[in-house]
């Protein structure tokens, strides 16, 4: 299974300037570095005397900033608090060109931040400031007002969840509904707690995990046991395509007129999984929106996914990265 230069370069080209609304939970990644030269008197735990600190767009604005990277525009929907790293999510975006009229400011839930504590180069401690609950009423309609706007102008819609109270069962049906109505295809990439609302998508797109979770089914990352599982999510879902990811033996592509394809991973070494799946989902709707078939969209995205497990954090991966792969 191979992927010309010629065709790449084919594909990214008709992307380019594409418009795709990306709609989900927002989150900030936050970096705490210092050094740790002594320990609390306090408690036995270390001090850390912080030396840097950085933030970067993560959730479904990582993969905002994946669709950017491989040369289309994009719109981000989704919630941020009143509060100062709700701000600071708005200069992210400025500065990395994510359009911001999707913005919906909540005053009754923080900005979701997942603060990383690293002291002599060490992962700490997690810290998550966040509200996971489902949206209110006024979120939600106001996230729903957002959203049918910009997928009046929109050429492909990816829902990213997260688990954050963005993608409701009522949010999901109004976003499919929206988007057959303007002639949008639809890319999911889910979990757990709404699995099962998305009906009707374009390609939906879990790793193995999620797909043993929701099946309730013992799940080997075998062919044989994945077909099985793939084909049954199809047949629930009403899905046009089921895409599941499986880590170290690739990923899986299923269609609802019985094609399957099988991909083994491009990753030479594993050094950090963190953002793979936001990059497949990414690439798959820039393909699609480049008039690639859904097995050129799969192979592209599995090779973007190989290159981003082989590098230390989370780093979208670019057109000319990708040109140069073939």
């Amino acid at each position: 299974m191979h992927i010309s230069a010629k065709r790449i370069d084919e594909i990214l080209r008709e992307a380019a300037g594409r418009h795709i609304v990306v709609l989900g939970d927002i989150m900030i990644d936050q970096y705490l570095t210092g050094r740790v030269e002594r320990i609390s008197p306090e408690a036995p735990v270390p001090i850390v005397e912080i030396k840097e600190e950085t933030v970067r767009l993560g959730g479904a604005a990582n993969v905002a900033l994946n669709v950017l990277s491989l040369g289309c525009a994009v719109t981000l929907v989704g919630l941020i608090g009143e509060d100062r790293m709700g701000h600071t999510c708005e200069e992210l975006f400025a500065k990395r060109g994510i359009h911001a009229q999707g913005l919906v400011r909540s005053a009754s839930r923080p900005t979701t931040v997942k603060t990383r504590v690293i002291g002599d180069n060490q992962h700490l401690v997690r810290v998550d400031k966040e509200v996971t609950t489902a949206a209110d009423a006024a979120e939600s309609a106001a996230l729903q007002k957002a959203l049918a706007g910009c997928l009046q102008k929109a050429d492909a819609l990816i829902m990213e969840d997260y688990n954050k109270g963005v993608l409701t069962p009522e949010i999901i049906k109004f976003a499919i509904k929206e988007a057959a109505k303007h002639g949008v295809p639809v890319m999911v990439d889910p979990k757990f707690n709404s699995f099962m609302d998305y009906r009707h998508v374009t390609v939906f797109k879990p790793n193995i995990i999620e797909t043993a979770q929701a099946l309730a089914v013992e799940l080997p990352n075998e062919n044989e046991a994945v077909e099985k599982a793939g084909r049954a999510l199809l047949s629930k879902l009403e899905a046009d395509s089921v895409l599941i990811t499986r880590g170290a033996r690739g990923l899986s592509l299923f269609e609802k007129d019985g094609t399957m394809l099988h991909i083994p991973t491009r990753a030479r070494q594993v050094a950090d999984v963190s953002g793979a799946g936001d990059t497949v989902i990414a690439t798959f709707t820039v393909a699609v929106c480049g008039k690639a078939d859904k097995k050129e969209a799969a192979l592209l995205a599995n090779m973007a996914a190989g290159l981003v497990v082989g590098r230390i954090g989370i780093v979208p991966v670019s057109a000319g990265q990708l040109r140069d792969l073939s």
